[in-house]
């Protein structure tokens, strides 16, 4: 897969100043960062009865250590990509993947069960900087009409990242004990650090932001030679940080289940985005700048990403129960067919890039989402007298048009960012689909349970399941549809903006 991204575009890359050592060595760098740092996320959820067993602690005690990757990444990454626009995106990789592997280590060395949650903390920032600069590299990289090719192979390695934790946890646990999970991607650490700062393209000045560079020079002034960097804007990122964290913990807390700490939570962040807002719109080097939102296809993408990555957790909220309780399989016929879904991803990846680089990113993020909605309306519909092919068939149909979709949306965005804005555009998309996950695991468990007209879906009928699973997806389907229509509504403004001007 790298060989034929890398095919005929050293040359290319080089004469734009980029790295002169061949293209398959830097995106083996970045593919086994986005690896990385996609398997941490979701090798540990296995290993959460082992770790309370191990403590003597409560399942709402061992959760913590899921959650304080997740808050980390979410809370941190448009601020580690904004860093690293500013001092260098090559030199904070290297410092990401140095924290990754470390804290890694530290994880598995952990004593107790709080060193444990710090270490998770650690080791989620060090994934927040790889998840924010990985993409952000493929524009010094990969010349542009192959951008597709590049954002395909990082999605298939994120999506194999995510298949493999639960089954690699599950066989280090049962041969190794729960310390082996972490301390396995040390070594894959230590693997990334040597391609990274081996063949990764040194860091170059980055012109400070445009508009601040304009307000500094007097009109009919001497024009300076250099200019400082814009500051890193500290206020804005800390209360950035807790809005989000807010927001995460209002979502995931609960488990589906919106009591009154949830409400207050979720206040608490509608305060902090509106403090956000006002700090931003003041700043001199704001970490958002607000004119960012002014561009609807920025905004149309983002909102999208998180909209379809909502869609996407109903599969794995809902699939669990379904299989089990409606088709009655047992847990590893449950996990091999839920491994489907992860598999596609991983297999359309790159094919989904080369489409995307042929025949445009707009047409295939509109295809992409047209495959999910379709594949949403046949899970909505299909009766459970189909079985386990009633429910795979749809699943590959669904993931297959997620996959082609956030290639397609992370190229269409990616593609023309300015050299000084990679890093913080890259957060955003990152984040926005990390919001998508967090909302959907709340959101679409709130549905399901509603649907299935009980309070614990574990104790609930074949019948009640499989009601509530039809209404589940018929809402997931909705939600496909509000983003269909926001990609058509993001190209109009943009055409039309463009005639203005």
């Amino acid at each position: 897969m790298v060989k034929s991204i890398d095919a005929g575009t050293s040359r290319a890359v080089a004469g734009r100043g980029g790295p002169t050592a061949p293209v398959r060595w830097v995106l083996a760098g970045l593919s086994l960062s986005m690896l990385l740092s996609s398997l941490g996320t979701s090798i540990a959820n296995v290993g959460l009865p082992a770790l309370a067993h191990a403590f003597g602690a409560s399942f709402q005690q061992v959760q913590w250590v899921v959650l304080a990757y997740l808050l980390a990444v979410t809370t941190l990454i448009v601020g580690a990509g904004r860093l690293g626009d500013l001092i260098g995106r090559r030199r904070l990789l290297l410092a990401g993947v140095l924290l990754f592997t470390v804290a890694s280590a530290l994880c598995g060395a952990a004593a107790t069960l709080w060193l444990l949650i710090a270490a998770r903390a650690a080791q989620g920032l060090g994934a927040a900087v790889m998840m924010a600069l990985t993409m952000a590299f493929v524009g010094e990289a990969v010349p542009k009409a192959r951008t597709g090719r590049a954002m395909g192979l990082l999605g298939t390695m994120s999506a194999i990242g995510t298949a493999l934790g639960p089954s690699l946890g599950g066989v280090l646990i049962s041969g190794f004990g729960w310390r082996a999970i972490f301390l396995v991607t040390v070594p894959l650490g230590l693997a990334t650090l040597v391609l990274v700062r081996r063949h990764l393209p040194a860091d170059r000045h980055l012109p400070a932001d445009r508009h601040l560079l304009a307000d500094r020079t007097p009109p009919g002034g001497p024009q300076r030679s250099s200019t400082p960097r814009p500051a890193f804007d500290h206020p804005g990122t800390v209360l950035l940080a807790l809005t989000l964290a807010a927001y995460a913990l209002a979502m995931t807390l609960g488990h589906g289940h919106f009591g009154g700490l949830g409400a207050v939570l979720l206040a608490a962040a509608v305060l902090g985005a509106v403090l956000f807002v006002r700090v931003e719109a003041r700043a001199a080097s704001p970490l958002i700048r607000p004119a960012m939102f002014r561009d609807p296809a920025l905004s149309a993408s983002l909102a999208m990403s998180t909209l379809v990555s909502t869609v996407m957790m109903a599969t794995l909220v809902v699939g669990p129960f379904y299989l089990s309780r409606a088709l009655g399989l047992d847990d590893a016929l449950v996990g091999l067919v839920l491994s489907a879904g992860p598999l596609v991803a991983a297999l359309t990846g790159v094919p989904a890039g080369r489409v995307a680089d042929r025949f445009g990113a707009y047409r295939m993020t509109v295809a992409g989402l047209g495959a999910a909605a379709t594949g949403c309306v046949l899970l909505a519909v299909t009766p459970t007298a189909f079985g386990v092919l009633g429910y795979v068939g749809p699943l590959v149909i669904v993931t297959a048009g997620y996959a082609v979709f956030q290639t397609a949306n992370n190229t269409a965005v990616m593609a023309d960012v300015p050299a000084d804005r990679r890093g913080v555009t890259s957060g955003m998309l990152n984040l926005s689909r990390n919001l998508g996950l967090i909302t959907g695991t709340s959101v679409m468990g709130a549905v399901f349970a509603f649907a299935s007209a009980t309070d614990d879906v574990t104790t609930a009928g074949s019948g009640a399941v499989a009601t509530g699973m039809r209404v589940t997806f018929a809402v997931a389907a909705a939600l496909v549809l509000a983003a269909l229509a926001l990609a058509a509504t993001g190209r109009t403004l943009t055409r039309r903006l463009a005639q203005g001007s």
